[in-house]
């Protein structure tokens, strides 16, 4: 889409931002901070819970008396809900209306982080996480098709899905050092309460900032429910099959039962969404290499990057010993190149396209696992450099081919194919802890003791993470490399021009 010169609609009240066909939208970042912010923060909120607890987990084992079982489903509910429901949520959404389905989203999950001060046993705790992963999915792929709404510019939509990058993995980074420094001061409780406030300032600047949808950019088939029980149950276990091969074993019965269970799942998922005359996904849209390609490379990048974080929070918290706040601010140089690398990615994607930029984003993340694996034993300067290459390869591949999956989707798919954007990264995510945790366990110890560790126990976690990194090389760059090949060259944010449709009507919502 070309940049357009936005006008006002004639009937809008003095103040109201820029319009070109009905809808708000905004000629500078700077004049779109309302929605924006409010944007941001809804995707911060979302992508900390994800890692804020992690570090409260002996705090809350002891206040409530939890088994280990239990701590760890009180991270795999989450998880859970969030990665089987977001493909359900993003369908939802681009039928009842995205706005109004992120404020819904944004009510549920502020009004029970609230509910964290009445939580008094694990199993409570359990649900309300689970609860929080329901209303998460609810806003995860809404917010990053929303972004499109706010510009017609393409330069200014690629800046945007920047910054809503940098925060959603600023969030996921720092969860863990902001938990460990929150709980010097506050009980555990008070880290889920803090979302409420924060949904409740995003849900005042979508609904001042964010236009409602029009009617023309929906699509009006009924929600396919048997496609979305059959894609949630799909997911979910797909993702608990992953957990569970860690924890009980690749050959347990949870393991080999929940796996059994994914595949008869996906399979009838298939087989309803080619018959049904108004499916959930039309599976169409993956002979589109576009849509494909992007989320295999969006695999490929969550892989790298949830195995890389969870590697070195043990590597940082027990091999050096050292507290969780210090292990936290190691990570900042994630942060700090997430911003700073802005530039050098916008550069790559305008001069050699999205195909050539996401294989330059490959080789780095392929290569930044290398190192990690020729140097993890050489001292955190060199774990540092590698975290800045690896982090420069996320910036490319993961905006690039944010923005080529969403706009190569129609306009009344945009939520559907930003779920898919998420999901694919969900999926990574799992995959990416699951071979860390399987290696570690394999090579090292299967139980991870606390203190100070010996000489020996360092020596053998650091061949551990040399095995699991070189491993890890080989199948990031493999599926970077292979979905950046299936990408077209184009160097702007738009795959292939989205068809209009009607004319502009009233809003929807």
């Amino acid at each position: 889409m070309s940049p357009t010169t936005p006008t006002t609609a004639p009937d809008a009240p003095p103040g109201t931002p820029a319009t070109t066909t009905g809808v708000r939208t905004y000629t500078s970042l700077a004049a779109a901070w309302v929605p924006l912010l409010a944007l941001c923060l809804a995707f911060f909120v979302e992508m900390v819970d994800n890692t804020l607890l992690s570090i409260a987990l002996p705090t809350i084992g002891r206040d409530l008396g939890s088994s280990t079982t239990a701590l760890q489903w009180v991270t795999g509910a989450y998880s859970l809900t969030f990665g089987g429901l977001l493909l359900t949520a993003g369908s939802a959404a681009d039928r009842l209306g995205r706005r109004r389905v992120l404020l819904v989203g944004l009510a549920v999950f502020g009004a029970t982080s609230l509910a964290a001060v009445l939580v008094t046993t694990t199993s409570e705790l359990i649900a309300l996480r689970a609860a929080l992963g329901v209303a998460a999915a609810a806003m995860a792929p809404i917010t990053n098709s929303l972004v499109f709404r706010l510009f017609d510019d393409e330069a200014l939509r690629m800046r945007a899905m920047t910054v809503m990058i940098v925060v959603g993995m600023s969030g996921f980074v720092l969860g863990p050092l902001l938990g460990g420094t929150a709980l010097a001061h506050v009980s555990w409780e008070w880290l889920l309460v803090v979302n409420a406030p924060i949904a409740l300032v995003a849900w005042i600047g979508v609904r001042l900032g964010v236009a409602a949808d029009r009617r023309e950019d929906l699509t009006h088939d009924r929600l396919d429910l048997p496609g979305a029980l059959l894609s949630t149950a799909a997911i979910g276990l797909a993702c608990y099959t992953l957990t569970s091969g860690v924890e009980h074993g690749w050959v347990s019965f949870a393991t080999t039962g929940s796996a059994l269970g994914a595949v008869l799942a996906l399979a009838a998922f298939v087989r309803h969404e080619r018959r049904t005359a108004q499916p959930m996904l039309d599976l169409q849209i993956f002979r589109d290499g576009t849509v494909r390609g992007a989320a295999v490379a969006q695999v490929g990048t969550s892989v790298a990057m949830a195995a890389v974080l969870f590697a070195l929070v043990l590597h940082f918290q027990y091999a050096y010993g050292w507290s969780p706040v210090r292990a936290g601010l190691a990570n900042l140089p994630v942060i700090v190149t997430m911003v700073v690398a802005t530039p050098v990615s916008e550069q790559l994607a305008k001069r050699l396209g999205h195909r050539v930029a996401c294989l330059v984003g490959a080789g780095l993340l392929a290569g930044s696992l290398a190192g990690l694996a020729a140097g993890v034993d050489h001292g955190y300067p060199v774990i540092a450099a590698c975290l800045v290459v690896m982090t420069v390869g996320l910036r490319t591949v993961m905006t690039i081919c944010a923005v080529a999956l969403v706009s190569a989707a129609p306009e009344n798919r945009t939520s559907l194919a930003a779920s898919l954007n998420d999901t694919a990264q969900e999926v990574g995510t799992s995959i990416g802890t699951a071979v860390v945790g399987t290696l570690v366990a394999a090579l090292v110890t299967a139980t991870l003791p606390a203190g100070t560790w010996s000489t020996e126990l360092v020596s053998s976690f650091f061949h551990g993470e040399r095995i699991a990194f070189a491993a890890l090389a080989v199948v990031v760059g493999l599926l970077a490399g292979a979905g950046a090949l299936m990408l077209t060259g184009s160097r702007g944010t738009e795959e292939h021009p989205a068809p209009q449709t009607t004319p502009a009507a009233t809003p929807a919502a």
